[in-house]
């Protein structure tokens, strides 16, 4: 059902996104300027959001209720060999509430929500958001993200240090549009019409005792 639920948000995305694309591409008088999506950014967007859609109906076709790795640790990386020292840890699952993390974290830091930040982030890296919404509130700038899709998320790093905390570092490439806004809802950064393939790479932490499914977001890097 959850997967079916997913198929759902995505195709509620799409809408939003076709309806940005009808507000750029329009209905406006000839006299008026317009501004286009340009060719190849159409078939961009078109491409990202055919594999996303693909993605999802492969993800709902084979789920099941767990990865299943080599039982021989010979056959297993570096980093599955730490995975599964995690207790109950499931790479599809924590792979799916990543991208959710994602997309919930950067909404939450363009809407300046710092409520909900301050429950996804450990102490230090909540501060260091907080300090950059201050200024951007301070200066009158608002940022706004058009989320459209991501080409890849994977594990790149699984450590479990002496405190018996897991850390997992994951890999996002995705596709955004990216602008800043002044007081006047003037662009002063970024492209309205320009879709960034963006790399991030957020860490993940959690203590291995514990019995909540939730992790800790702890860094971020570009």
């Amino acid at each position: 059902m959850a997967a079916y639920l997913d198929i759902l948000v995505l195709l509620v995305v799409v809408v939003l996104i076709f309806y940005r694309l009808r507000n750029i591409l329009g209905t406006q008088p000839i006299e008026e300027k317009r501004i286009k999506l340009s060719k190849e950014n159409a078939e961009k967007l078109y491409n990202i959001l055919k594999n996303e859609a693909d993605k999802m109906q492969t993800a709902v076709a084979s789920e099941s209720p767990e990865e299943l790795l080599p039982m021989d640790d010979n056959e297993l990386s570096e980093t599955d060999k730490i995975l599964r020292q995690i207790p109950n840890f499931n790479k599809n699952k924590f792979l799916r509430s990543a991208e959710q993390a994602f997309r919930i974290i950067t909404t939450a830091f363009n809407n300046s929500d710092t409520e909900t930040l301050e429950m996804l982030l450990n102490n230090k890296l909540f501060k260091k958001f907080s300090e950059i919404i201050e200024n951007r509130k301070a200066e009158k700038i608002s940022a706004e993200t058009d989320f459209i899709g991501f080409d890849s998320v994977e594990i790149v790093k699984a450590t479990i240090k002496a405190d018996k905390v897991a850390q997992i570092s994951v890999e996002f490439v995705s596709q955004q549009v990216n602008i800043l806004r002044d007081a006047e809802g003037n662009v002063i950064k970024g492209d309205e019409n320009y879709i960034q393939t963006i790399t991030d790479v957020w860490t993940f932490e959690k203590a291995i005792s514990s019995v909540s499914p939730n992790w800790i977001l702890v860094s971020t890097k570009k």
